[in-house]
Protein backbone atom coordinates (compact mmCIF):
# COMPACT_ATOMS: atom_id res chain seq x y z
CA UNK A 1 0.00 0.00 0.00
CA UNK A 2 2.91 2.63 0.62
CA UNK A 3 4.45 1.74 -2.42
CA UNK A 4 1.18 2.29 -4.31
CA UNK A 5 0.97 5.87 -2.31
CA UNK A 6 4.39 6.68 -3.05
CA UNK A 7 4.13 5.88 -6.97
CA UNK A 8 1.15 8.40 -7.06
CA UNK A 9 2.15 11.17 -5.15
CA UNK A 10 5.52 10.73 -7.06
CA UNK A 11 4.27 11.86 -10.17
CA UNK A 12 4.12 15.46 -11.67
CA UNK A 13 2.10 17.97 -9.88
CA UNK A 14 -0.37 16.82 -6.94
CA UNK A 15 -2.35 13.74 -7.32
CA UNK A 16 -5.73 15.82 -5.69
CA UNK A 17 -5.00 19.56 -6.45
CA UNK A 18 -3.47 21.69 -4.27
CA UNK A 19 -6.97 23.32 -2.65
CA UNK A 20 -8.67 22.09 0.12
CA UNK A 21 -11.34 19.39 -0.31
CA UNK A 22 -14.67 21.46 -0.19
CA UNK A 23 -16.82 20.09 2.26
CA UNK A 24 -13.62 20.48 4.73
CA UNK A 25 -12.58 24.12 3.64
CA UNK A 26 -16.50 24.71 4.51
CA UNK A 27 -16.80 22.84 7.90
CA UNK A 28 -13.80 24.26 9.05
CA UNK A 29 -14.74 27.84 7.99
CA UNK A 30 -18.04 27.62 10.43
CA UNK A 31 -16.58 26.56 13.30
CA UNK A 32 -16.34 29.34 16.23
CA UNK A 33 -12.55 29.21 17.00
CA UNK A 34 -9.44 27.93 14.79
CA UNK A 35 -7.33 25.65 17.28
CA UNK A 36 -5.49 22.08 17.56
CA UNK A 37 -6.22 20.12 14.34
CA UNK A 38 -5.11 16.26 13.59
CA UNK A 39 -5.57 15.00 9.78
CA UNK A 40 -4.68 11.59 9.25
CA UNK A 41 -3.85 10.04 5.99
CA UNK A 42 -3.16 13.40 4.70
CA UNK A 43 -1.13 12.87 1.56
CA UNK A 44 -0.13 15.95 -0.12
CA UNK A 45 -1.28 17.87 2.67
CA UNK A 46 -3.86 20.64 0.93
CA UNK A 47 -6.30 20.30 3.77
CA UNK A 48 -3.69 20.57 6.45
CA UNK A 49 -1.92 23.81 4.34
CA UNK A 50 -5.53 25.20 4.21
CA UNK A 51 -6.07 24.90 8.16
CA UNK A 52 -2.73 26.38 8.50
CA UNK A 53 -3.59 29.54 6.34
CA UNK A 54 -6.70 29.80 8.73
CA UNK A 55 -4.73 29.69 11.77
CA UNK A 56 -4.78 26.40 13.22
CA UNK A 57 -1.92 24.50 14.64
CA UNK A 58 -1.72 21.67 12.47
CA UNK A 59 -0.54 17.85 13.09
CA UNK A 60 -0.64 15.61 10.59
CA UNK A 61 0.39 11.94 9.48
CA UNK A 62 0.62 9.70 6.72
CA UNK A 63 2.39 6.55 5.52
CA UNK A 64 3.79 8.42 2.54
CA UNK A 65 7.07 9.90 2.72
CA UNK A 66 7.03 11.51 -0.76
CA UNK A 67 3.52 12.82 0.21
CA UNK A 68 4.73 14.38 3.52
CA UNK A 69 7.83 16.69 1.48
CA UNK A 70 5.10 17.36 -1.08
CA UNK A 71 2.86 18.90 1.80
CA UNK A 72 5.77 20.33 2.97
CA UNK A 73 6.47 22.25 0.12
CA UNK A 74 3.05 22.99 -0.43
CA UNK A 75 3.30 24.53 3.52
CA UNK A 76 6.38 26.59 2.57
CA UNK A 77 5.31 28.35 -0.17
CA UNK A 78 2.23 29.35 1.39
CA UNK A 79 4.25 30.33 4.28
CA UNK A 80 3.08 27.97 6.92
CA UNK A 81 4.14 25.19 9.12
CA UNK A 82 2.78 22.04 9.67
CA UNK A 83 3.61 19.31 11.88
CA UNK A 84 3.74 15.80 9.53
CA UNK A 85 5.08 12.28 10.99
CA UNK A 86 5.03 9.45 8.75
CA UNK A 87 2.99 6.82 10.99
CA UNK A 88 0.15 4.57 10.45
CA UNK A 89 -2.80 4.53 11.85
CA UNK A 90 -1.15 2.07 15.03
CA UNK A 91 2.13 4.02 15.39
CA UNK A 92 0.83 7.63 15.39
CA UNK A 93 1.16 9.75 18.77
CA UNK A 94 -2.09 10.92 18.79
CA UNK A 95 -3.00 12.65 22.25
CA UNK A 96 -5.97 11.94 23.74
CA UNK A 97 -8.66 15.26 24.74
CA UNK A 98 -5.96 17.22 22.99
CA UNK A 99 -7.53 18.44 19.76
CA UNK A 100 -9.91 21.25 18.55
CA UNK A 101 -10.93 19.85 15.42
CA UNK A 102 -9.81 15.74 13.61
CA UNK A 103 -10.88 15.55 9.75
CA UNK A 104 -10.59 12.51 7.71
CA UNK A 105 -10.86 13.50 4.10
CA UNK A 106 -11.39 10.42 2.07
CA UNK A 107 -8.94 7.99 4.54
CA UNK A 108 -9.63 5.12 2.87
CA UNK A 109 -9.91 2.14 6.45
CA UNK A 110 -10.53 -1.04 5.37
CA UNK A 111 -13.73 -2.45 7.43
CA UNK A 112 -12.12 -4.50 9.47
CA UNK A 113 -10.01 -1.94 11.69
CA UNK A 114 -11.91 1.21 10.76
CA UNK A 115 -14.20 1.07 13.57
CA UNK A 116 -11.39 0.90 16.20
CA UNK A 117 -9.27 3.73 14.26
CA UNK A 118 -12.42 5.66 14.44
CA UNK A 119 -12.98 5.69 17.97
CA UNK A 120 -9.46 5.85 18.64
CA UNK A 121 -9.39 9.06 16.77
CA UNK A 122 -13.04 10.47 18.81
CA UNK A 123 -10.75 10.36 22.35
CA UNK A 124 -8.58 12.32 20.91
CA UNK A 125 -11.20 15.22 20.98
CA UNK A 126 -11.19 17.47 23.51
CA UNK A 127 -14.71 18.66 24.59
CA UNK A 128 -16.69 20.67 21.92
CA UNK A 129 -14.13 18.80 19.71
CA UNK A 130 -15.81 18.33 16.17
CA UNK A 131 -14.70 15.58 14.56
CA UNK A 132 -15.13 15.89 10.14
CA UNK A 133 -15.07 13.16 7.53
CA UNK A 134 -15.70 12.92 3.82
CA UNK A 135 -15.74 9.71 2.30
CA UNK A 136 -17.27 7.36 -0.53
CA UNK A 137 -20.17 5.32 0.17
CA UNK A 138 -20.13 2.11 -1.15
CA UNK A 139 -22.53 3.23 -4.28
CA UNK A 140 -19.61 4.94 -5.18
CA UNK A 141 -18.21 1.48 -7.27
CA UNK A 142 -21.16 2.18 -9.81
CA UNK A 143 -19.60 5.57 -10.32
CA UNK A 144 -16.06 5.12 -11.03
CA UNK A 145 -15.03 8.55 -11.01
CA UNK A 146 -12.48 8.14 -7.65
CA UNK A 147 -12.15 6.33 -4.77
CA UNK A 148 -10.90 2.49 -3.60
CA UNK A 149 -12.06 -0.34 -6.09
CA UNK A 150 -13.14 -2.45 -3.42
CA UNK A 151 -16.02 -2.47 -1.15
CA UNK A 152 -14.16 -3.06 1.63
CA UNK A 153 -12.67 0.41 1.80
CA UNK A 154 -16.09 2.04 0.84
CA UNK A 155 -18.25 3.29 4.01
CA UNK A 156 -22.07 2.56 5.06
CA UNK A 157 -24.05 5.63 6.79
CA UNK A 158 -24.92 3.56 9.43
CA UNK A 159 -21.64 1.85 10.03
CA UNK A 160 -20.21 5.52 10.20
CA UNK A 161 -22.87 6.49 13.20
CA UNK A 162 -22.44 3.26 15.17
CA UNK A 163 -17.92 3.71 14.84
CA UNK A 164 -19.05 7.78 16.38
CA UNK A 165 -21.55 6.76 18.58
CA UNK A 166 -19.89 8.56 21.17
CA UNK A 167 -19.81 11.61 19.62
CA UNK A 168 -23.25 14.24 19.16
CA UNK A 169 -23.60 13.80 15.18
CA UNK A 170 -24.43 17.36 13.83
CA UNK A 171 -24.53 16.24 10.22
CA UNK A 172 -24.93 12.58 8.76
CA UNK A 173 -25.74 12.33 4.88
CA UNK A 174 -25.14 9.92 2.01
CA UNK A 175 -25.52 12.29 -0.54
CA UNK A 176 -24.58 12.72 -4.97
CA UNK A 177 -22.36 15.47 -5.53
CA UNK A 178 -19.61 16.56 -8.01
CA UNK A 179 -16.16 16.19 -6.73
CA UNK A 180 -13.38 17.78 -8.74
CA UNK A 181 -10.12 16.99 -7.13
CA UNK A 182 -7.48 16.80 -9.15
CA UNK A 183 -7.61 13.53 -11.55
CA UNK A 184 -7.98 10.32 -9.56
CA UNK A 185 -11.54 11.99 -7.83
CA UNK A 186 -13.19 13.75 -10.82
CA UNK A 187 -16.85 13.44 -12.03
CA UNK A 188 -20.16 13.33 -9.98
CA UNK A 189 -19.74 10.64 -6.78
CA UNK A 190 -21.60 8.98 -3.90
CA UNK A 191 -20.23 10.19 -0.71
CA UNK A 192 -21.52 10.42 3.29
CA UNK A 193 -20.44 13.29 5.53
CA UNK A 194 -20.21 13.35 9.19
CA UNK A 195 -19.62 16.09 11.59
CA UNK A 196 -20.11 15.10 15.40
CA UNK A 197 -18.94 16.63 18.66
CA UNK A 198 -17.02 15.53 21.71
CA UNK A 199 -19.37 16.82 24.64
CA UNK A 200 -17.32 15.36 27.33
CA UNK A 201 -14.16 13.08 28.51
Amino acid sequence: MKEMWDERYGQEGYAYGEEPNVFFQVTLDSLPKSGRILLPAEGEGRNAVYAARRGWVVDAFDISAVGRDKALRLAQRHGVHIDYQIADYQTAHIEPASYDAVAMIFAHLHERERRSVHRRLATALAPGGAMIVEAYSKEQLRYGTGGPPTEALLYAIDELAEDFAGLRALRLQQIETEIREGKYHDGLASVIRFIGVRESI
